[in-house]
């Protein structure tokens, strides 16, 4: 079994199913436990960034659990890290985004200057769900001028049709540790 397997399944092996959270029918992946496990969470982090083209000038990281893998990722391919935040969490100038999740609607922000024009750019989420955060992140990006190179998460969960929705909008480049 090479390493990658070998990664995915203890990665596999630490999310937790949740039922009826946070609404009656959803069954909710909770992450905690894969970071609590130093190995489990080390495994995500090597699967992410092996998954990244070359040559990456900036991780993107959405508000909140983005971030969690967007920052160690970006320091493993010696980029740098730019946070997308929800309205109110970021000073200055900012790109807002609204888009529907699976319940509610939500907005994404981030700063004017955050990426130079040009620049290539991976985003990193936990979960591929509808591609509502996703498709948002992207728009902020183009606002900035620069390329979103790639989409990489911890979990698809395919039946939702993220990876549909992302396709509709140009982003092609999207890959995925776990698909569900």
């Amino acid at each position: 079994m090479s390493t990658g397997e070998q990664n995915r399944e203890l990665i596999a092996s630490l999310i937790r199913d949740v039922p009826d959270f946070p609404k009656p029918g959803i069954i909710f992946k909770d992450i905690t436990p894969l970071l609590a496990s130093a190995a489990g969470y080390r495994a995500a982090i090597v699967e992410l960034a092996a998954s990244a083209p070359a040559a990456i000038d900036v991780v993107v990281g959405m508000e909140a659990r983005g971030f969690i893998f967007a920052g160690p990722v970006a320091l493993e391919l010696g980029a740098g890290f730019v946070p997308v935040r929800k309205p109110g969490k970021l000073p200055g100038d900012v790109y807002a985004q609204s888009f529907s999740l699976e319940y509610g609607h939500e907005t994404l922000t981030v700063h004017t200057d955050a990426i130079a024009p040009g620049a290539r750019v991976l985003v990193i989420d936990d979960v591929l769900a509808t591609g509502g955060t996703v498709g948002a992140t992207a728009a902020l990006i183009k606002q900035l001028g620069a390329e979103l190179v790639q989409v990489s998460v911890l979990m698809e969960l395919g039946f939702l049709g993220g990876r549909a929705h992302l396709t509709s909008l140009g982003i092609d480049a999207t890959s995925a540790v776990l698909r569900i």
